[in-house]
């Protein structure tokens, strides 16, 4: 039987899901956590799976070669969030932590900032307004002002004070400021590698760190003609319009991602 063509970007989903149903021994589908697989919260430490989530990840992981999550969590929290998954790799902190087979592998590059990040967010705390949430993460520290957008400029400037002085890397967000070390790791290079040898591939983000992504797909799409790579993003009012011209897609939150997967299961 003859291969089914690749879809042409611009893409309808009707294409994008026959051509995946068809190729489902190689693709791998790519999920950001926050803002994707969750609705994002005030307190970080709260955010839980929409409620049809777990459900349809573990139908996916069924069905397709490999799932796996991408997120500037640590690889701890999204274990306590997707424990009953089995068939799901996790990449943590922007794939400086990654879950895979009951295993936890952490880049040895960044283990030496641990006390350095430990030290920074005392000092965050200290510095920073009040209103201000610091969420330490072992290997990066993050400064929430989702509830005090007035300290915006505040958090910025500290922020970048702090990266200059002590050599780290600033990755901004959906109303944060996020502190890491200066490793080369980010979600593309997550990417980059999870899709070597796949031929197809699915990634559903939200933020600024997820166009990286977006554009692994592309650059794998370039030198690959055999390869198929979508890209969706999930609207939200902070970065939604950037993320958005930078995907093929637009879903309107977690619960619509969820929905959107179940119907798509229904072509396997």
């Amino acid at each position: 039987m003859a291969q089914t063509p690749r879809p042409t970007h611009p893409l309808s989903i009707d294409e994008a899901w026959a051509f995946t149903a068809g190729q489902a021994a190689s693709t791998t589908f790519f999920f950001d956590f926050d803002g994707v697989l969750s609705p994002v919260t005030d307190d970080p430490d709260a955010s839980q799976p929409a409620p049809a989530v777990l459900g349809v990840l573990e139908r996916l992981a069924g069905v397709v070669n490999r799932v796996a999550i991408v997120s500037a969590r640590p690889v701890s929290f999204l274990r306590s969030r997707f424990s009953s998954l089995e068939r799901v790799d996790l990449y943590g902190l922007y794939g400086l932590e990654v879950w895979h087979e009951g295993d936890v592998v952490t880049n040895p590059a960044a283990l030496p900032w641990v006390p350095a990040m430990s030290d920074l967010a005392e000092q965050a705390k200290a510095e920073l307004p009040g209103s201000i949430l610091v969420e330490y993460k072992r290997l990066s520290v993050a400064l929430h002002y989702r509830t005090a957008p007035a300290e915006a400029a505040t958090v910025e400037r500290w922020g970048h004070e702090q990266a200059e002085r002590l050599g780290l890397r600033v990755q901004g967000g959906r109303m944060v400021v996020e502190l890491k070390p200066p490793v080369d790791q980010d979600k593309g290079m997550v990417i980059t590698e999870g899709v070597r040898d796949a031929g197809c591939a699915w990634y559903f983000g939200d933020d600024m760190s997820d166009i990286k992504a977006f554009d692994a797909l592309r650059a794998r799409e370039a030198v690959d003609p055999s390869f198929f790579g979508v890209a969706v993003a999930v609207a939200n009012p902070e970065t939604g319009a950037e993320v958005s011209s930078a995907a093929d897609l637009t879903l309107d939150s977690p619960d619509a991602v969820a929905e959107f997967l179940r119907q798509g299961l229904e072509r396997f």
